[in-house]
């Protein structure tokens, strides 16, 4: 008796294998349909899996790299109050300014906090089985894709990731910076993170400036509380920390808010999948990415995206036996 499942591997590299099928000993790979008829199912076909209270990374090199950078920023910020704004004569320009720094600041770390415990879009893992396609209730002739890394049904635009060990709907790619992967539910974090966090750099550096022509016109045992040399150490090493955090965290942002517009993530680039999809408007990705329509939420990281998008379904996944093929397509009879 034949499965009603047919065995096609390495078809996502072109491959084509074909195999000794059970019973009859017909060659499977002719029974597979071409790559031009295989319709990939919808990353909304596959129920999200059940969002859990925290979701975090357990990846030694994503720890060290968050808490390196909330140190970075605290560095700054301990800079920036004692050594350039609480020595300052003018109280105005110390409070205007130490309030900006500081409200940036906090809005930068409260989203890569966002960023890092928001799950990216992961896909449930080990739903791989005969009883969970069943349930999807898809038409004949669609296709529907194994992950051999982590056993679940991959949507549409999903990828797996090594790191997260989990395949990640829209991911862009995985940044050890805020230990997670930027994917379709925490990207409008990472870009308010790369944001905030080039505004901040860019502020520090003004303030570096101003502070070291006080200093040049004043004398230097007066601008500040630490002594000269201390001073001009500190001084410098936040400004090496600013101009190169400006254009890294610049070039992430337009490069995300270019991923945004053009509906195409990194990974899709790198690997030539564009266009094997129906790409929306730049206004409506815009939209989508961000929870809604332009509002001052936009740049709030407490905000969340359920206006943008349904709450996730907690479906209960039909409990089986793990199928072997890594293409599955639904028989046309």
């Amino acid at each position: 008796m034949k499965s009603p499942v047919h065995r096609c591997r390495d078809v996502e590299h072109g491959r084509g294998h074909s195999g000794s099928g059970g019973g009859g000993g017909t060659h499977v790979g002719t029974n597979c349909l071409v790559p031009e008829q295989r319709i990939p199912i919808s990353k909304d076909v596959i129920t999200a899996s059940a969002a859990s209270a925290m979701w975090f990374i357990k990846d030694a090199c994503g720890i060290v790299c968050a808490i390196i950078t909330w140190l970075l920023v605290l560095y700054a910020e301990f800079v920036v109050l004692f050594v350039m704004l609480l020595p300052s004569k003018n109280l105005t320009y110390s409070i205007v300014n130490g309030t900006l720094f500081n409200t940036l600041a906090f809005l930068a770390l409260a989203s890569h906090l966002r960023a890092m415990c928001t799950d990216p879009g992961a896909v449930p893992k080990g739903n791989a089985t005969k009883e969970y396609i069943e349930s999807l209730q898809l038409k004949p002739g669609q296709v529907v894709y194994k992950c051999p890394k982590c056993c679940s049904i991959k949507p549409d635009r999903a990828h797996h990731c090594s790191v997260c060990k989990r395949c990640i709907r829209k991911m862009d790619h995985h940044c050890p910076w805020v230990n997670n992967c930027v994917g379709e539910n925490n990207q409008k974090y990472f870009v308010l993170f790369t944001m905030y966090i080039a505004l901040i750099s860019l502020h520090s550096l003004a303030m570096v400036v101003f502070h070291f022509l006080y200093c040049f016109e004043d004398d230097w045992t007066k601008c500040s509380s630490f002594s000269p040399p201390a001073t001009v150490i500190l001084l410098i090493l936040l400004c090496f920390e600013g101009l190169l955090f400006l254009i890294f965290t610049s070039v992430m942002f337009g490069t995300q808010v270019h991923s945004i517009c053009t509906d195409e993530t990194g990974i899709e680039r790198l690997k030539g999948e564009t266009g094997k999809w129906g790409k929306v408007p730049c206004w409506e990705a815009l939209r989508a990415a961000f929870g809604g329509p332009f509002s001052l939420a936009w740049c709030s990281p407490f905000s969340g995206l359920g206006c943008g998008r349904g709450a996730p379904e907690h479906v209960a996944v039909p409990q089986g036996d793990i199928i072997e093929e890594d293409v599955i397509e639904i028989p046309l009879n």
